[in-house]
């Protein structure tokens, strides 16, 4: 173990993430304890750690720690819980999930990325997250309902459908909105199967396939 990769770990924690209202124990824990830089892309290791989002291919970037802290917290994913997680990327939010919550399916539009995520959390000991490919908007069609949906690209709009998938009581968060100006929001479905809204923090994010905003034409 690299005593400057630890150093530098813990500083990711303590300098970058909890300065950012990232202060739930169990997400910190998990952001500690899955090693980033096993999940960054080739030849990024020595950046595993700063504040910068990280190029993947096909134009897709690994998101900042700090918004990676974000979207956990605001998931609140609890030990019993089933997770969907739209946008497996590198995999390393997969594997924080699946550290925080009981189960996770998470599906990325590319399939190389999938090989590739399946093969670190593996590394990772992970055996409780399951990566398919698949496209989310359209194409994508879960066997069941999840407590908790966490979507890692942004969408211009929450397609209907999404809805569907979390069961009652259970959490969706997503980036939502036109760049440069798009806000990570928390939608929280109550035992009726009503929903309520709740803006967590501003972001920027690519958009998903079939998720952009549409494109308007002035005459």
């Amino acid at each position: 173990m690299s005593l400057n990769i630890e150093l530098a770990r813990r500083n990711m924690i303590e300098q970058q993430v909890r300065p950012w209202d990232v202060l739930d124990s169990r997400v910190l824990e998990a952001l500690s304890a899955i090693r980033r830089e096993d999940f960054v892309p080739a030849g990024g290791r020595q950046l595993a750690f700063a504040d910068i989002e990280l190029p993947l291919g096909h134009g897709e970037a690994m998101m900042k720690p700090v918004v990676e802290g974000r979207i956990l917290q605001a998931a609140a994913a609890e030990k019993s819980d089933r997770v969907l997680e739209v946008g497996t990327g590198s995999g390393f939010l997969t594997a924080c999930l699946a550290r925080l919550a009981a189960e996770v399916v998470s599906i990325d539009q590319h399939a190389d990325f999938v090989e590739a995520a399946r093969v670190r959390l593996a590394g990772a000991g992970v055996r409780n997250a399951n990566v398919e490919t698949a496209e989310a908007v359209h194409g994508y069609a879960p066997k069941h309902a999840f407590d908790v949906m966490v979507v890692t690209g942004a969408v211009a709009t929450l397609p209907t459908r999404w809805r569907e998938w979390v069961k009652p009581g259970g959490r969706l968060v997503a980036v939502v909105g036109e760049s440069p100006v798009q806000r990570a929001i928390l939608f929280t479905r109550n035992a009726s199967g009503n929903w309520s809204e709740q803006p967590v923090f501003e972001t920027d994010l690519s958009y998903l396939r079939n998720a952009a905003p549409v494109v308007r034409f002035a005459l």
